[in-house]
């Protein structure tokens, strides 16, 4: 059995969480905000005490690729690179929405998993639970909670802080169709994207890091103006 390492730092919840085959065996949580770089190798070195587990003992690493928070991604994404480039180990990279999404695996049902976009936007993606694993029903995207709760019409449980800020748009859109999941298991879990990773063999004995992309499903604000920049140079030139 393989002992995996997974990070997660795509939200205002971050952590860190060591699995053997399908067993937890340790899971470290931290809540910064933004302040993830400075928290993230300390809960590694934590999860790593706590499961008894050495870094060199680590078969393959997992980490959340997004969407989220961008900073958040992107230290989650260099952190995880750093360390499985050192010690010449596999990498896979998971979505947050189907980590969320397994947050709810003991479910029967569709899953509607949803993060706040900000901008009155949400990340959202829908998930059925087959044989223990969130499987997508269909692409994930950035949308209004609006349009995301019209594409929906069979009851669905909702998952993610996205739900939780937007749950009157969806309530009064769905009605009773609409079921929503209490407390933590609104944040994406590194435990989960180890189960995820671990549970396909072939991809995680083949996954280089320089492999795994991060997943932001829309442009940053840099990226952003840059691209008004571009095309107000463009009309003047």
């Amino acid at each position: 059995m393989k002992t995996i390492l997974a990070i997660d730092t795509t939200t205002s919840a971050g952590s860190a969480a060591v699995c053997r085959g399908t067993k937890l065996l340790s899971e470290n949580y931290f809540n910064t905000g933004a302040r993830h770089a400075e928290r993230i190798t300390a809960a590694i070195d934590r999860a790593l005490i706590d499961a008894d587990v050495t870094l060199e003992e680590i078969d393959l690493f997992a980490v959340i690729r997004g969407p989220g928070s961008f900073t958040g991604v992107r230290v989650g994404m260099a952190a995880a690179k750093g360390l499985s480039l050192a010690l010449d180990k596999p990498l896979v990279g998971i979505s947050s929405l189907q980590a969320l999404a397994m947050n709810a695996a003991g479910c029967t049902g569709q899953i509607c998993a949803m993060l706040d976009a900000r901008k009155k936007e949400v990340y959202a993606g829908l998930y059925h639970v087959r044989q223990g694993r969130a499987s997508a029903c269909c692409p994930e995207r950035v949308a209004s909670p609006a349009a995301v709760v019209e594409q929906i019409g069979e009851p669905t449980l909702f998952v993610g802080e996205g739900a939780m800020v937007y749950r009157e748009v969806i309530e009064s859109a769905l009605g009773t169709q609409a079921r929503f999941v209490e407390g933590p298991l609104n944040w994406p879990r590194a435990s989960m994207a180890a189960l995820l990773a671990g549970a396909d063999s072939q991809a995680s004995e083949n996954c280089s890091a320089r492999l795994v992309k991060p997943v932001y499903l829309r442009a940053s604000e840099a990226e952003i103006a840059w691209q008004k920049r571009r095309s107000e140079e463009a009309l003047q030139g």
